[in-house]
């Protein structure tokens, strides 16, 4: 089998690379890569004060709000914007200066990063059925969800994502409300 859940209490902590702050690794290619060596990585951060984001040389990014009212992130060289629960993720390059202000408390985020040249990602709600061929596929439960995937009914709690790579990560899945869809393929 090329799919497993990955339960949401054995995702990976580790400090920030700022060490302001904790992240929350849900997966990371190759498995167990540090910062400076991934090829991709899936991530969640909890947010509690304004502040700079690290910079990652030769990487590209996208970021989703999941929990909290929102922030408004200031990447050189593009206007500013607010980023909440409800708005599209958004995406840009990771080397150059970021910083973000929270609109009204902290907030929970969702990070996918990929090795600029090497892979590309995709980052979005599971609102329409994911097709297509993804080398990797990963689908991160929001609250408690009940889907239909490789002819088995599966459980996702929250925070739970379900990983596909290889044959199965083309399967079709969804519609499904309370999912993020994130597709990895090689550049």
């Amino acid at each position: 089998m090329s799919h497993r859940i990955l339960k949401a209490a054995e995702h990976r902590r580790m400090p920030w690379k700022n060490g302001r702050g904790e992240t929350v690794e849900i997966a990371v290619h190759p498995h167990g890569a540090g910062l400076a060596d991934f090829g991709w990585r899936i991530s969640m951060a909890g947010v509690s004060e304004d502040g700079d984001f690290s910079i990652f040389p030769q990487i590209d990014r996208t970021l989703a709000v999941l929990t909290g009212e929102g922030i408004e992130l200031h990447v050189q060289g593009t206007p500013t914007r607010q980023l909440t629960p409800d708005s599209e993720p958004m995406a840009f390059a990771a080397d150059v200066p970021t910083s973000a202000r929270l609109l009204a408390g902290p907030i929970i985020d969702l990070n996918v990063m990929t090795r600029r040249g090497a892979f590309t990602h995709r980052l979005t709600r599971l609102s329409t059925q994911a097709t297509g061929a993804p080398q990797w596929r990963l689908l991160l439960a929001t609250a408690p969800v009940t889907l239909e995937f490789a002819g088995k009914t599966m459980a996702l709690e929250p925070l739970d994502a379900l990983y596909c790579e290889g044959a199965e990560a083309a399967l079709p899945v969804g519609p499904a409300p309370d999912l993020w869809l994130i597709e990895i393929d090689d550049a």
